[in-house]
């Protein structure tokens, strides 16, 4: 082999290698596809608190069980609410709800939903305005995740775009982005965002299916054209050279 052969064949080694390293980083700096640094399953909360001061005398649901927008939850047993009730200072209707003329008050669920905490059992001692538990709304249930971008990639999502949501048994579900809230940290998007999916708001309210199960949140970017990514990184390099 002469010289002039080995130089060509050098040159055009070294050009293959230049493409390949050319289209791995534009493969690195276009990928489709964003997986969620964390991610957990939410659901939108309601509290039931007390109208009175009293003690709490019955409980008629346990955390975990389903319940319906007017059910007794509780009833608080309040000698102030009988003395108000004697002297019509309140009556039954203005505080709309079930009431004795002992002071006993029932306090109902104010939404359909899943009893997730209770705070004053049986025999607690409560004052007006606490709050005795709290109700996770049914058909509400959603994903917030964060996610680390580029800016760059971070323009290429919105409202609707398309997610993978991963269960922890490996079951997928689909759904799409809903709201996005973003900060900039070291020259990347930190992106909190939430994720609304109808398969997973069908689901009743329990098991894996409940606020805080983590799951993993895969997240559809936009594609902007099989040569976006040679022009993202021909931008960036005239940007450094001042161009």
């Amino acid at each position: 082999m002469t010289w002039g052969a080995r130089i060509r064949l050098l040159l055009g080694l070294l050009v293959v290698f230049a493409i390949v390293a050319a289209c791995t980083l534009v493969f690195t700096q276009r990928q489709s596809r964003a997986e969620s640094r964390s991610a957990s399953i939410t659901a939108e909360s309601f509290t039931v608190g007390s109208a009175y001061p009293g003690t709490v005398t019955t409980m008629d649901a346990a955390v975990g069980d389903e319940v319906e927008e007017g059910e007794t939850l509780f009833e608080v047993r309040s000698p102030q609410l009988a003395r108000d009730l004697e002297s019509d200072v309140v009556t039954a209707d203005d505080l709309g709800m079930p009431v004795d003329d002992d002071g006993t008050y029932a306090i109902v669920s104010t939404v359909d939903g899943t009893l997730s905490e209770v705070l004053a059992p049986v025999g607690d001692f409560v004052q007006g305005g606490e709050v005795l538990a709290t109700i996770n709304r049914a058909g509400t249930l959603a994903v917030a995740a964060e996610f680390v971008l580029t800016p760059r990639d971070y323009g290429r999502i919105g409202e609707g775009s398309s997610v993978e949501v991963s269960l922890p048994d490996d079951q997928v579900v689909t759904g799409t982005v809903s709201t996005i809230d973003v900060d900039t940290v070291d020259g990347q998007a930190s992106s909190t965002i939430v994720i609304d999916s109808k398969a997973l708001a069908a689901e009743p309210i329990g098991g894996l299916y409940q606020p805080g199960t983590p799951v993993t949140a895969t997240l559809q970017l936009r594609d902007d054209g099989p040569l976006a990514g040679a022009a993202d990184a021909a931008r960036d390099f005239l940007r450094k050279v001042g161009w």
